[in-house]
């Protein structure tokens, strides 16, 4: 039978284990966002995952979301992220990074002043965005000209290539959470007309786009997409999700992924839906499934065949051997939300192991 501890083949890496982690941003990142030692070490206490699936990391300058994230289009970013990658091998880990655009999550505050992008002129309300002067409204962002489309997919490609010289095994592409990607593929953020606008085709248009000159830059077993159909963080909203979601599945069959990565649910309970059923049921590669798993129905998920991995995020946070704790039955660290988003080791790199306790 197939346990969390059975290896997985993704693409051309084969897995220690089914526990990977979660990409999760945690703004520690220095000036011009490049990756610190810090970093490497936070990464390499985590490195019995079966695969890091690193955080979302900014593939062209001026679109920051998030104050302290890091980016991957400089020599330094580069540089940066070799002490995470040489740091996270050398404990015999594995990781990817996953390559992103904040779209109109972006803020002009963070960004000297830039105004966002987006496939419409639809700013995201009732959330706040974290910016040198606190918290502040997000701010209308202008649609993307069909002409400036094409720059940002080569983004996505040289940042594949980018990570790929980082010594990352392979890339995650961020398709997911209300970001720039999923703003195109949700009817709720896309209301232009156009190549990029109206049907359901014309809106995935960017996201093919993306996943194919990715591909063709570092090779599809190398790449990874993540899709959240139901999330409504970042004020997204589709009006037939779960059929979304199945065209998507189906159709990226063609391009011979590593894996098909589905957050499950609603980050606010406002959408809800089985998006894994209708995964498995149209991805013919291996599907990673993400948001809210307990080690016991991680367990029976993966030994059922309903999945085949999963990524657990602020589980594996605060738990840099996870892998361990579960294995052996043991209880999990506490995870400290005041702390997800601040500088410093404090809540980052402290949590205790289990042969520290």
């Amino acid at each position: 039978m197939t346990d969390l501890f059975s290896p997985l083949t993704l693409g051309d890496i084969t897995t220690a284990n089914r526990i990977l982690m979660a990409p999760l941003t945690r703004c520690r990142a220095e000036r011009d966002h490049v990756p610190t030692a810090l970093m490497a070490e936070y990464y390499a206490q985590r490195a019995s995952a079966g695969l890091i699936i690193a955080e979302a990391t900014m593939i062209l300058p001026g679109n920051s979301a998030f104050w302290h994230e890091p980016g991957i289009y400089s020599d330094e970013q580069i540089q940066g992220w070799r002490l995470v990658t040489d740091a996270v091998h050398h404990a015999g880990g594995k990781i990817a990074l996953q390559i992103w655009h904040g779209g109109r999550a972006c803020h002009p505050d963070l960004n000297d002043g830039a105004i966002p992008v987006a496939p419409s002129a639809i700013a995201i309300s009732n959330e706040e965005v974290h910016t040198p002067k606190g918290k502040q409204a997000y701010t209308l962002p202008r649609a993307l000209l069909d002409e400036e489309i094409p720059a940002i997919v080569e983004g996505f490609a040289q940042a594949a290539r980018n990570a790929l010289a980082a010594g990352f095994d392979m890339v995650e592409i961020h398709g997911a959470n209300g970001y720039l990607l999923d703003e195109f593929l949700r009817d709720g953020s896309n209301l232009r007309t156009g190549p990029y606008g109206g049907s359901r085709e014309n809106r995935a248009r960017l996201l093919f786009e993306t996943v194919a000159a990715v591909c063709d830059a570092i090779g599809a077993d190398k790449v990874g997409i993540r899709l959240s159909p139901l999330n409504s963080f970042n004020d997204m909203r589709d009006s037939d999700p779960i059929h979304l979601l199945g065209w998507l599945a189906d159709r990226l069959n063609a391009y011979g992924l590593a894996y098909l990565h589905v957050i499950r649910a609603d980050f606010y309970g406002r959408q809800t839906g089985d998006v894994l059923s209708v995964a498995r049921q149209n991805f013919q590669g291996a599907l990673i499934a993400n948001m809210g798993y307990s080690p016991e129905e991680a367990k029976n998920a993966v030994a059922s065949g309903q999945i085949d991995a999963i990524a657990f995020g602020t589980a594996f946070l605060a738990n840099p051997d996870l892998p361990a704790r579960i294995y052996r039955h043991r209880s999990l660290n506490v995870p400290d939300s005041a702390t997800f988003y601040t500088a410093g080791a404090k809540g980052y790199t402290d949590y205790p192991s289990l042969e520290k306790i």
